[in-house]
């Protein structure tokens, strides 16, 4: 019987200025296998082992029917299994990793043969945005925008780059997250974001860590999301004081990512594990987030590896 496979990284949007625009794949990946069946099902280990739905109506499963659809065969099952390592709920791409996952595992049982750009309209069509979901199937560092279709940019980030994942202890949902955002902002918050993203994007293309650092800084949603995640400051400081250039809510929160910058990957990660290690007493004190943990930058992306 015919199995299909698939690897998705996590993800990071927004990353402070590039609000519903930017975002970073990280080395944190689920794993997906299906092969056709009579009926859906699906299987979840690890991450959302005891939440995720084990029915048509899971994540990676309407994706799947939706390429089957496209492919002229809506009659279609799979049998899916997960085994996911990216925490669900807590603004690191597990929805937007599920249907890619999904959309890749349909393309290859059926040789649709759907281009990363016809993906990534799918994608964006499920998800109900395309910064998460451009990420995970490219990697590296993407930029999004509408033109009556969502498109994207894909930069290949500066080497030197590495993650410090602060969790939150529970999850919040996005659509309560969205709802603390006000109907319009000032214009000078408006444009001070705006000159921001472009400072993310010269930072990251570049390997400027000024640049990097101050175009973390936003005024368009991290300042009303903060409700929902009163520690946010804290772990801001704390991550900074540690070393980091930078720290940013990921997506639409709760979790927080700090950026950390050396000469090289390798160092990065080493670095980055010494700025996780100098804040883990400082965020212990706080039941409110699990112990920090470090990550490089997936370069590579779901659509471009060979499984």
């Amino acid at each position: 019987m015919r199995t299909a496979s698939a690897i998705v990284p996590a993800t990071s949007a927004n990353l402070g200025s590039g609000f519903d625009s930017f975002g970073l794949a990280l080395s944190l990946h689920n794993r997906f296998f299906a092969n056709l069946a009579e009926d859906w099902s699906v299987e979840v280990n690890g991450e959302g082992a005891n939440t995720l739905s084990s029915g048509a109506d899971n994540d990676v499963a309407r994706a799947m029917a939706r390429v089957f659809g496209e492919a002229g065969r809506p009659d279609l099952a799979a049998s899916i299994r997960c085994e996911n390592a990216i925490p669900c709920g807590e603004g690191l791409g597990s929805s937007a990793a599920a249907i890619v996952g999904g959309l890749l595992l349909a393309d290859r049982l059926v040789d649709a043969g759907l281009s990363s750009d016809e993906m990534l309209v799918l994608g964006d069509e499920l998800e109900g945005h395309p910064d998460n979901v451009a990420a995970a199937l490219l990697g590296g560092f993407t930029l999004c925008w509408r033109d009556h279709e969502p498109r994207c940019v894909r930069v290949d980030p500066a080497t030197g780059l590495a993650a410090v994942i602060l969790r939150a202890a529970a999850p919040l949902a996005t659509t309560e997250s969205r709802a603390l955002l006000p109907p319009e902002v000032p214009h000078a918050d408006a444009a001070f974001s705006s000159g921001r993203a472009g400072l993310l994007a010269a930072g990251m293309a570049l390997g400027d860590i000024e640049a990097l650092s101050a175009g973390l800084a936003d005024r368009i949603h991290e300042p009303y999301r903060q409700m929902a995640v009163p520690d946010l400051a804290q772990v801001r400081e704390a991550l900074i004081g540690a070393g980091a250039v930078g720290a940013v809510l990921s997506g639409a929160g709760p979790t927080v990512v700090g950026l950390v910058a050396a000469s090289d990957d390798d160092s990065a990660l080493s670095a980055a594990l010494e700025v996780a290690a100098t804040v883990a007493p400082v965020i212990g004190e706080s039941e409110a987030r699990h112990p920090p943990s470090v990550s490089g930058i997936d370069r590579i992306g779901a659509v471009r590896r060979v499984v």
